[in-house]
């Protein structure tokens, strides 16, 4: 009857190669050399990445936009700047020619209402006239009639007028007409001696010259 009892050759042939005790303790030792023959390993950092999948990670919008962000000195040199800084410019000189206008205007419109009123007051000319001959020979001492003169002479006052022509008043060819010399004590020699028509003006505007008498040394 035969042996059941396995032989030597029939245990090896069972368990094969590299399935024996022995070759189970040398499979770390064979792990280990090829481990330690691929080269050193990288450590893995938080949640198991590696430095390299740290650095092969793409910058987020937000980063990306920072690190394009341009310094102040070429914000400063950027066309949106140098436009910001020609529009500004454009209004500065904008603000400057209105001002100018508005003076302008204002000065124009008092010329204007200057001229309107030295225009009415000439043809009142005559009407003065006869208002001042009326109170040199007396007539205008009292009564209805030296109210209305008076009332009259008031209004175009506070309109601007100037009544231009008083005795001893320096003689000026710009506002005074010279129709006589007249020797005389009374005043200074080129002086205004005696008014002959009374001279009228509304501003720097003379309306009418007046005509008067130049007194000469006697």
């Amino acid at each position: 009857m035969p042996d059941p009892t396995p032989g030597p050759d029939e245990n090896a042939a069972e368990n094969g190669p590299g399935n024996g005790p022995g070759d189970a303790a040398a499979q770390p030792d064979e792990h280990r050399s090829q481990d330690s023959g691929s080269g050193p390993r990288e450590e893995a950092g938080p949640e198991g990445l590696t430095v390299d999948d740290i650095l092969s990670t793409p910058q987020s919008t937000d980063a990306e936009s920072g690190d394009a962000a341009p310094s102040a000195a070429e914000a400063a040199d950027s066309p949106s700047a140098a436009l910001a800084e020609e529009r500004l410019e454009e209004l500065r000189r904008l603000q400057a020619e209105f001002v100018n206008f508005k003076h302008r205007t204002a000065r124009e419109k008092e010329q204007l209402r200057t001229f309107v009123t030295g225009d009415l007051l000439q043809t009142l000319l005559p009407v003065f006239d006869d208002i001042d001959a009326a109170r040199q020979a007396g007539d205008l001492t009292d009564g209805p009639f030296a109210a209305i003169a008076n009332k009259l002479e008031e209004t175009l006052v506070r309109q601007g007028l100037v009544r231009i022509g008083e005795v001893g008043e320096k003689f000026d060819p710009t506002v005074h007409e010279a129709v006589l010399q007249q020797p005389t004590s009374e005043v200074e020699p080129d002086q205004v001696s005696m008014v002959l028509r009374s001279g009228f003006r509304i501003g720097e505007r003379v309306v009418r010259p007046a005509q008067v008498a130049v007194a000469v040394a006697e």
